[in-house]
């Protein structure tokens, strides 16, 4: 049986599909261009007229979705339910926070390693939150990479030095500067400094109204997931109330199920075998050529070479998760896409990829990222699913699951 094949980029990665019969090619490219296009105007958090954009500034409303919407709603709060939480669409201002607030081509071409990609707290000059940057007052003394201080004229109790004011270490000085008469901003956490905000209980007591804020460019610390059982969702009436302060994303789901609705879309349509590719995210319905759908795994979806294929000889959904594709800098520390809820902080794994076979894409991309969450116990986890996988570890050892390849 002779195959044709063709690639294009769509959702900020690799769209690709794959038929059995090459006559109908161009006609499962327009059908899977017309669902990718679908899913995106309903889910994409980067685009300002998507329907998700809109739920969020509707917030704490009830609002009746679209439904496509809907289904990809249910889809993730399924996944979070199946998880106990650890795939969660609740995540989206943790991962807002960590600097994936835009498509990620984006994200990586303003990603530098001194830290000066885009902060989600108070940039450098802002007032707000924190003291004034250093370098942009010259009152403050010689500055220093990752040094703070407030309006001079009013900082009477952040410590004195010779010559003028100078800015405390953000990180160092716990104190936020030497004391004035037994007066001082009181014991501040790591990355805050002294500034002109409203009073913070968690930084002791303050002269003249002055309390500590987070220093200009110190990264927020992260906080968990509000929680996927908070979204209240009635899938009968496509209603949903969206609290004030959730932001979604749908990252873990909507691109495997947008891989599933067009394989079933285009097999459907066309008669023919086909499989698509979105990223990693396979989806095979009908015939298969002979020897099946040839699969290579690899810690890059993006690199063919591998020295494992697998074959996809039937109706099956493959699914890999991994951290070394979409990496970026941020606060002078590499983080990645995966975002564990339970933290609201990028997933401290003992895996680089994990790959998953399911009977869905959904599923298999469901339990192939609650697998890099889990870390160790992920092996587990899956086998008591009764899910064939495979997991490379970060030094590249390789750990399978009963059943794989399952195939």
């Amino acid at each position: 049986m002779t195959t044709a094949a063709r690639a294009f980029p769509a959702l900020g990665t690799t769209a690709e599909v794959l038929v059995t019969d090459p006559r109908r090619l161009d006609a499962a490219v327009s059908l899977l261009r017309a669902e990718l296009a679908a899913i995106d105007l309903a889910c994409s958090r980067f685009r300002p007229d998507s329907e998700i954009s809109r739920l969020h500034e509707r917030a704490g409303r009830q609002v009746q979705v679209g439904a496509l919407l809907a289904e990809a709603l249910g889809v993730a709060l399924r996944a979070a339910r199946l998880t106990d939480g650890l795939v969660d669409p609740t995540v989206g201002a943790a991962v807002r926070e960590l600097g994936y607030d835009r498509d990620f081509a984006l994200v990586t071409d303003s990603s530098v390693d001194d830290g000066r990609a885009r902060r989600a707290g108070p940039a450098a000059g802002d007032t707000a939150g924190g003291g004034e940057s250093a370098a942009a007052d010259p009152a403050c003394g010689p500055a220093a990479a990752g040094r703070s201080c407030g309006p001079v004229a009013a900082v009477s109790a952040c410590g004195p030095v010779a010559a003028g004011w100078s800015c405390g270490p953000v990180a160092a000085d716990p104190a936020c500067g030497p004391a004035v008469a037994d007066r001082s901003c009181g014991p501040a956490a790591a990355g805050w400094s002294c500034g002109p905000v409203a009073a913070d209980p968690a930084c002791g007591p303050a002269a003249a109204g002055w309390s500590c804020g987070p220093a200009a460019g110190a990264e927020p610390a992260p906080v968990p997931a509000p929680g996927w059982h908070r979204v209240l969702f009635d899938p009968a009436q496509r209603l949903v109330v969206l609290p004030r302060g959730v932001h979604l994303d749908l990252g873990a789901t909507a691109k495997a199920l947008a891989a599933d609705r067009a394989a079933r879309r285009i097999h459907a349509a066309l008669g023919c075998g086909v499989l698509v590719n979105l990223g990693g995210d396979l989806s095979a319905q009908g015939p298969t050529p002979a020897g099946g759908w040839q699969v290579a795994l690899g810690d890059d979806h993006a690199d063919a070479r591998s020295d494992t294929t697998v074959a996809l000889s039937r109706s099956l959904g493959l699914a890999s998760s991994g951290t070394t594709r979409r990496r970026w800098r941020r606060g002078g520390r590499t983080v990645h896409h995966i975002v564990d809820p339970r933290t609201g902080d990028v997933a401290q794994t003992r895996w680089r990829t994990v790959t998953v076979a399911a009977k869905s894409t959904v599923d298999a991309n469901t339990a192939s990222t609650a697998a890099i969450v889990l870390g160790a116990e992920a092996p587990a986890w899956l086998a008591n699913r009764r899910l064939p996988a495979r997991l490379v570890g970060v030094g590249g050892d390789v750990v399978t699951t009963t059943g794989w390849p399952a195939t």
